[in-house]
């Protein structure tokens, strides 16, 4: 070896460039696993949502009441829609558990639509959460009939 190969070597062989690579990297392992990440509450009630409208049989989200409100909260300039009606998560460091309350369609197989709505709301919130989901309860409020009108407040003619 040349006289300027020993002096870039280190004690074991180490090159110059290869000791300030590991001189940057304090802390040692992966990066992301540096630091903790909380999610909220109304970020899984929000997916959660989502997912069970998702499944065919839903037809609505909350009970009659704030199903009600939701409607007149809806018709106000500026009134976003609320996807997170009819859901209520715990969310702890590792689990959540999710309180969902439904209306559904008639004629369709309530054993069927839950499981489906459980299904898809426990995929879509470990997907996109990493948490594990330990409970998804569910409870039936009422069934849409076909000859139904949507509830709706009524419209003032001024």
């Amino acid at each position: 070896m040349t006289e300027t190969t020993e002096q870039n070597r280190g004690t074991e062989g180490e090159t110059l460039s290869t000791r300030k690579t590991q001189a940057t990297r304090r802390g040692g392992g992966d990066p992301g696993g540096r630091g903790r990440t909380t999610i909220a509450d109304g970020v899984v009630e929000k997916i959660a949502g989502m997912a069970a409208r998702d499944v065919d049989g839903v037809h609505a989200m909350g009970s009659g009441l704030a199903r009600t409100f939701g409607a007149v909260r809806d018709r106000v300039p500026g009134g976003a829609k609320s996807v997170t009606r009819g859901v209520k998560a715990e969310v702890g460091e590792v689990q959540a558990a999710l309180d969902l309350e439904i209306v559904v369609e008639y004629g369709v197989s309530i054993a069927d639509v839950a499981r489906d709505v459980r299904e898809n709301v426990i995929t879509a919130v470990e997907r996109m959460t990493g948490l594990e989901v330990v409970e998804v309860n569910i409870s039936v409020s009422d069934v849409k009939l076909p000859d139904e009108e949507e509830e709706e407040p009524e419209r003032r003619i001024q």
